[in-house]
């Protein structure tokens, strides 16, 4: 009787014990369940913030755009020489001008 009274003791050690590494267990899950939660997280709202940067960036580059037309620098090699070349055809109308109001 003292030999089954020991076994049954030795033996609700080690269940104790495996009680107890299978909460461990179950804990380190749960917090990795937790950490694998967390990155969805942040890569959702990484993917905002690029999504913002390029939204933004798209807008400095229509400004940028506009401004570039507006200021003449985005003109082509033709474009100038065709606005130089009208720029001379009206310098030369008001010299001949000033030359028919001297005369």
């Amino acid at each position: 009787m003292e030999i089954i009274k020991q076994d049954f003791e030795k033996r609700i050690l080690e269940l104790r014990r495996k009680i107890e590494q299978l909460e461990e267990e179950k804990m380190q899950l749960g917090l990795d369940v937790d950490v694998q939660k967390l990155e969805p997280n942040k890569l959702r709202k990484g993917k905002n913030k690029v999504e913002e940067d390029l939204d933004s960036l798209k807008t400095d580059y229509k400004k940028l755009r506009r401004s570039m037309k507006t200021t003449g620098l985005g003109k082509t090699l033709e474009q100038w020489r065709q606005e130089i070349q009208e720029e001379k055809t009206k310098v030369g109308q008001w010299e001949k001008k000033f030359q028919d109001t001297r005369a």
